[in-house]
């Protein structure tokens, strides 16, 4: 007999199971081929894709951090401002392609108005700043979304250094005129400074198509 392939809904204060969501018949048959061979359970896919969105919300991060370095030591800070404005977007694209998911940085302090949450993120990001308001500490997330065909794995983006707040800390103190001028030119709206080390700076969002995950098992 087939697995039930309703996944588990893993929040940060309930977890529940949905048996009576529908999902998509392209997807309902990859899944339920691929569990009938190997007998996946529930519990298998939400772990897999726990440990994919790890992993991948790790290099995504990386790959920024490694590029950003390389602007600042090259075009100093307000040229790596710069730099980010254009090619930040481009850089999670290549890893969200590598893997065939997408990535996205999201804030309600964001700098860039396309990091502003969605309505699916909204209260997961609420819930990571209730967290960080309440020193209570924040776990990665997996929901189930659009009807169960996707997996949307967050996880807190907390600000981990000095080094953050050259473009990120006290515009009186720690951001210097021509990166602040140049943050302000290029955005007009900017919410992202005055944050301090170990301030929650956003979360990942990573939406992870659940036949992929299935796939991989």
């Amino acid at each position: 007999m087939k697995n039930n392939i309703s996944l588990c809904i893993l929040i940060f204060f309930v977890t529940s199971c949905g048996p009576q969501e529908r999902v998509s018949k392209e997807v309902f048959d990859a899944v339920n081929d691929k569990m009938e061979v190997k007998k996946l359970s529930d519990f298998e896919i939400i772990e897999e894709a726990m440990v994919w969105g790890d992993s991948i919300s790790i290099e995504a991060q990386n790959q920024l951090m490694s590029n950003l370095q390389k602007a600042v030591a090259e075009k100093g800070v307000d040229g790596a401002v710069e730099y980010c404005n254009v090619n930040a977007t481009a850089i999670l694209d290549e890893v969200a392609d590598k893997y065939g998911v997408s990535i996205r940085r999201v804030s309600n302090r964001y700098r860039n108005p396309t990091d502003k949450p969605n309505v699916d993120e909204v209260p997961l990001l609420e819930a990571y700043e209730y967290n960080a308001e309440n020193g209570i500490n924040s776990e990665p997330n997996i929901q189930k979304i659009e009807n169960g065909d996707v997996l949307l794995y967050t996880k807190a983006i907390v600000i981990p250094g000095g080094f953050c707040l050259s473009c990120h800390g006290d515009p009186a103190k720690e951001i210097d005129s021509k990166t602040l001028q140049k943050i302000d030119s290029i955005y007009s709206n900017d919410q992202a400074k005055g944050h301090q080390i170990g301030d929650l700076r956003g979360m990942w969002s990573i939406r992870i198509p659940k036949r992929e995950v299935v796939l991989r098992l």
